[in-house]
C-alpha cells in the first residue's frame, strides 16, 4: 500500500501502456501518426483514452460533447465505444487538425456520427443551448484553451444531463498550478483559481485522477 501517488518513470509508464490499453487499429495508426506532430502535446495519453472508452460503456454514453478536438483521436476513441447509436459534437477551430480528424474518422467508419463545429467552442456551446439541446449530452470533454475553462464549464452544466459526467483535461498544467511563477501566463491563475473553486461546487460531485496531465471529473447532480 502507499499514501501516495507513484511517480512513474517510463520503464513503468511502457509497462502500464502494455498491459492496460486496447486500441482499434486506426487509433493507434492516428496515435502514432499524431506523435509526430508539431503539436504532439496536444494529443491525449493513450490511458485516458482507454478510460474514456471505458466510462462511456459503463454510463452507457450515447451522446459526446468534446471541446477541443485536435487531431481527433478523443474523438475517434469515444465514437468507438458508443457503437452505430452513438452522436458527438466535437468543437475546433483549426481546420489543419481537424481534416487530420476526419480522415481518420472515415477510415475508422465513425464520420458519419461526428457533427464537427469549425468556430469559436463557446459560440458552439451557445448555439446548442438556443437550440434546446439542454441535458442532452451524458458525456462532455472539456480540452481546450485553459484560460476559458470556467466559460466552457458554465456552458457544459447546462448542455450534460443529471447524473452525466464532465471531464476536464490538463488541470495541472506540467505542475505550473502549484507554483505559478510570475512570467506564466495569465491561463496559469485561472485554472488554479478553477481548479480550487470546483471542489466547493455544490452542484457537482468531484473526482480527480492523477493520469496524463491530470484530469477531473464531475457528475452533474
Amino acid at each position: 500500500m502507499t499514501r501516495h501517488t507513484m511517480t512513474f518513470g517510463p520503464q513503468v509508464a511502457e509497462y502500464l501502456f502494455d498491459i492496460g490499453v486496447n486500441e482499434h487499429p486506426v487509433q493507434r495508426e492516428l496515435r502514432e501518426f499524431t506523435a509526430g506532430h508539431r503539436m504532439a502535446k496536444m494529443q491525449i495519453a493513450p490511458e485516458q483514452g482507454q478510460f474514456l472508452g471505458w466510462l462511456v460503456q459503463l454510463l452507457g454514453v450515447r451522446r459526446y460533447l468534446e471541446i477541443g478536438t485536435f487531431t481527433g483521436y478523443s474523438a475517434l476513441t469515444v465514437a468507438l465505444a458508443m457503437g452505430e447509436a452513438g452522436r458527438t459534437v466535437a468543437c475546433d477551430m483549426s481546420v489543419e487538425f481537424t481534416s487530420i480528424a476526419m480522415d481518420y474518422w472515415r477510415r475508422a467508419g465513425v464520420a458519419d456520427r461526428i457533427a464537427l463545429y469549425l468556430q469559436p467552442g463557446l459560440l458552439t456551446l451557445h448555439q446548442l443551448l438556443a437550440d434546446g439541446a439542454a441535458g442532452s449530452f451524458d458525456l462532455a470533454f472539456i480540452d481546450a484553451d485553459k484560460q476559458s475553462y470556467p466559460d466552457y464549464y458554465e456552458a457544459c452544466l447546462q448542455l450534460v444531463r443529471p447524473g452525466g459526467v464532465i471531464a476536464i483535461d490538463n488541470i495541472l498544467l506540467n505542475g505550473r498550478v502549484v507554483d505559478p511563477q510570475p512570467g506564466h501566463p495569465r491561463s496559469v491563475e485561472i485554472l488554479r483559481a478553477f481548479n480550487a473553486g470546483l471542489k466547493h461546487d455544490a452542484r457537482v460531485d468531484q473526482c480527480i485522477l492523477p493520469m496524463g496531465d491530470g484530469m477531473t471529473l464531475l457528475r452533474r447532480r
